[in-house]
């Protein structure tokens, strides 16, 4: 029999079921079990207004955006290009030439590592963290192979938090670049990426931070981080996958070499040489993902229809209760117990593997993540081969939290 305390916390002003309804994969059985989706860190689910999008666009109004002087062809642009003003807003950017569609998180990176190469030279430093996502590292390394630069990490608390001594002791005048993680995806841990971004742009440090697992939880503000760039990947932020957005600042942007060749980045080409498109056109050689832009301009006008201050309530209860059961199941551990945390829990039970454990939850309709969670470094840190994580969205309930740790206590008797 469960030992789960059966007490409530109420989420206030907030109709999670309402919610759940605009769903629809969140209403389905896995293995003769409704579904409990706890991977939202991985990637989020969508709503139907985002469903709707994509299957408005595909079906009234596909066709290649600009250029073309037909009407599919002016409804299409119109609708790709809206869709960048609505990120332009979301992330509180001063222009929409500062939005640059790209694949995802990764790509957008790469493209920004890519740019920054012909301002490094042999003995620059590029700072990182011990908890970066190895999207967030290995773009970094082959920039330091290229150019004789040097990477070095920033470390982590055990708690799971960044050691600002460690940041403040690596900052200096070697320094050019500093890139880092909003929020750890391994750890939910919220980094302090304003006062870090103030400090490095106080010694002329270019800035780059990851929104990956942020722009799920809260809207980031890029004007007052200040920082330089900013990234993150629509299938975080309850849109599709295959597209992703960088921000960056426009004299920047300008001032960096186109990242791939093609159509749309140009202005004029012959064979005595090419000139450049504009931003942020610039940037986005080929035909683009059009109908991925539609749906990820759904998802933030569905997101605006949100409290998004009684969403994050919402959250933080789900986090709170999900703590408050760990000492529930004899042998779990959580790791990264940060002050700061988005709604996510990594952890591990003693006497049993994390896919095990996934494994195991999957037999009873629940989804996690096992693994090291493209996070190695973190993960070699701990001394650890991988967590288990369960990471929350907006329209999880506190019925599910508490059937997960119902599901880890069966678990935990069973199989150790």
């Amino acid at each position: 029999m469960s030992t789960l305390s059966v007490a409530k916390t109420t989420q206030p002003l907030f109709d999670v079921h309402a919610v759940r309804r605009d769903f629809p994969i969140l209403s389905q059985q896995v293995n003769g079990k409704p579904l409990v989706y706890l991977d939202n860190g991985a990637s989020s689910q969508r709503p139907e207004a985002v469903l709707q999008a994509m299957d408005s666009y595909y079906r009234e109004m596909h066709s290649n955006v600009h250029r073309g002087v037909h009407t599919l062809a002016d409804r299409a642009t119109t609708a790709f290009e809206g869709a960048r003003k609505k990120v332009q807003q979301f992330l509180n950017a001063p222009s929409a030439r500062e939005i640059i569609w790209t694949r995802g998180t990764t790509e957008a990176i790469n493209l920004v590592a890519n740019g920054l190469a012909p301002l490094l030279k042999p003995g620059d430093e590029i700072l990182l963290s011990q908890m970066e996502h190895h999207a967030n590292i290995v773009p970094w390394q082959m920039l330091a192979e290229r150019t004789g630069a040097k990477v070095l990490p920033i470390d982590v608390t055990p708690e799971g938090e960044l050691d600002m001594d460690s940041f403040h002791s690596l900052l200096s005048e070697r320094t050019r670049i500093l890139a880092i993680t909003h929020v750890s995806n391994a750890l939910g841990t919220v980094n302090p990426v304003a006062d870090m971004v103030a400090k490095a742009k106080a010694q002329g440090v270019i800035t780059l931070v990851d929104g990956a697992q942020a722009v799920g939880h809260f809207q980031p503000d890029v004007q007052a981080l200040d920082c330089d760039f900013y990234v993150f990947s629509a299938h975080k932020l309850f849109g599709p996958t295959g597209i992703g957005v960088l921000y960056g600042k426009a004299e920047l942007l300008e001032a960096m070499p186109p990242w791939q060749g093609g159509g749309e980045m140009i202005e004029r080409v012959s064979f005595a040489g090419t000139t450049y498109n504009t931003l942020p056109y610039k940037f986005e050689a080929g035909t683009p993902a059009i109908a991925e832009a539609v749906g990820l301009g759904a998802a933030i006008d569905y997101l605006a229809t949100l409290d998004r201050n009684a969403m994050e309530a919402a959250e933080n209860a789900l986090l709170q209760r999900a703590n408050e059961l760990v000492a529930s199941v004899p042998g779990m551990t959580v790791i990264g117990t940060a002050r700061n945390k988005v709604p996510l829990i990594s952890f591990k039970i003693d006497g049993l593997h994390p896919s095990d454990i996934g494994t195991l939850l999957d037999q009873q309709g629940i989804a996690i993540r096992t693994g090291h969670h493209c996070a190695m470094p973190l993960m070699e840190y701990y001394g650890l081969p991988g967590t288990a994580r369960a990471s929350f969205a907006f329209y999880n309930t506190l019925e599910e939290v508490e059937q997960l740790f119902a599901a880890l206590q069966k678990i935990q008797r069973l199989f150790t």
